[in-house]
């Protein structure tokens, strides 16, 4: 029987992963399914083709379907996010000048303190203006996260900050023309940076919270709830693919795949960096170990909390004046864990027994209820110690 062709946008970074994988390695033919995908310039041209049906699913930062319920950035059309395609996986760069200045007020990057790392980037930041930060899009979880860092240890953002919307591809090459100071960016652009010797990586992303949803699987909300069908094959799809990741031994073939020109068309060496976790954070080659950089699997990575979407509303709508109640009900709706349950339904997968849970309260792995009764979470806490209560159920 013909596999049936699915049109689907990525942008090129490590996170891809679980949809290159799904196609190169088998588990979306076994599905009935091929995977048509499409290399996109920039989350706003990837948000566009989604909305307008050029591809039936995307790769998209976790933010943005919750962005589109609350009616922000215009695009016109209801996203759902099906799946979480991983969690983690970003950094936090500095332009060697601002590493300079770190350096000077005695901060160690150590890459595991953003309390440390922030009270030195308030020593260090330039007296005359501010600091300029780049972030890939407004609604994403790079900007989430800063916002709640710097806001965090006393630099108020984004009003204190100058924010500068730059694509993934083009961020070291901001960073080299002496364009921004700092940015927050999904890998391998990080290390590119650090490759073209133009900056020195600060923190990961888990260093602010440990268990942040990066980018998801979203499609249109009428095309998820028409083509159910399909979208059980292609959640499925991509459901195996994140379990084959988790193991240690997929990382260099994983980094293989990435590198081939149709998708990241990068240096394997580079892009297992954050696969393994080795991240070389500056051009001397000095080196930092990072336990679940990214996550494809453990602990639950690719369910859709519907709390984390309430997180992701909440922060939106103080950011935006809107009105927070009624930010926090369309918020969580955007984040389809009852899809999710449909898809999985009679297969291996184990989920949670709840769709929301209280984020930033597990400080070590574990144990919830589940089918099974053997399914754990990973720590998920917040680098200040605050946790977010859900208000729905």
């Amino acid at each position: 029987m013909k596999a049936t062709a699915l049109s689907v946008g990525f942008i090129g970074l490590v996170d891809a992963a679980p949809l290159v994988v799904a196609q190169e390695m088998g588990f979306a033919a076994e599905e009935g399914i091929a995977l048509d995908l499409l290399k996109a310039p920039s989350w706003s041209s990837l948000r566009d083709m989604l909305v307008y049906g050029r591809v039936e699913a995307a790769h998209m930062l976790s933010p943005v379907p919750v962005a589109s319920a609350l009616g922000l950035g215009g695009t016109g059309a209801a996203l759902s996010a099906v799946s979480v395609l991983n969690v983690n996986g970003n950094v936090i760069g500095v332009s060697n000048a601002l590493a300079e200045r770190l350096r000077a007020v005695g901060h160690d990057f150590a890459f595991n303190d953003a309390l440390a790392a922030g009270q030195a980037l308030l020593a260090a930041k330039p007296a005359d203006r501010p600091l300029r930060i780049g972030v890939p899009f407004p609604f994403s979880m790079h900007a989430e996260l800063l916002y709640y860092w710097l806001n965090a240890v006393g630099l108020p953002a984004p009003q204190s900050v100058l924010i500068r919307t730059v694509p993934p591809a083009l961020m070291a090459d901001a960073m080299a023309a002496g364009e921004l100071d700092a940015f927050c960016v999904g890998e391998p652009w990080g290390s590119i940076t650090v490759e073209n010797a133009a900056g020195e990586l600060l923190l990961p992303g888990r260093a602010i919270w440990a268990f942040a949803p990066e980018k998801v699987l979203a499609t249109r909300t009428d095309w998820a709830e028409r083509e159910d069908e399909l979208l059980g094959r292609l959640v499925r799809a991509t459901w195996r693919a994140g379990r084959w990741l988790a193991a240690p031994e997929s990382k260099s073939l994983t980094a293989e795949l990435l590198a081939r020109p149709e998708y990241l068309d990068l240096p394997a060496e580079i892009l297992d960096r954050a696969l393994s976790g080795r991240m070389v954070i500056n051009a001397r080659g000095e080196v930092r170990e990072v336990a679940q950089f990214v996550g494809f699997h453990r602990g639950c990575a690719t369910f859709p909390w519907r709390s984390q979407a309430e997180w992701i509303a909440l922060q939106l709508a103080a950011r935006t004046g809107l009105d927070r109640d009624q930010a926090l009900r369309a918020g969580r709706a955007a984040f389809r864990s009852d899809l999710h349950r449909d898809a999985l339904a009679g297969t291996e997968a184990d989920l949670p027994g709840a769709s929301m849970k209280i984020e930033g309260a597990i400080a070590q792995e574990t144990s919830i209820a589940s089918a099974s009764g053997r399914l754990s979470l990973l720590p998920d806490r917040f680098f200040d110690g605050r946790v977010f209560e859900p208000s729905g159920k």
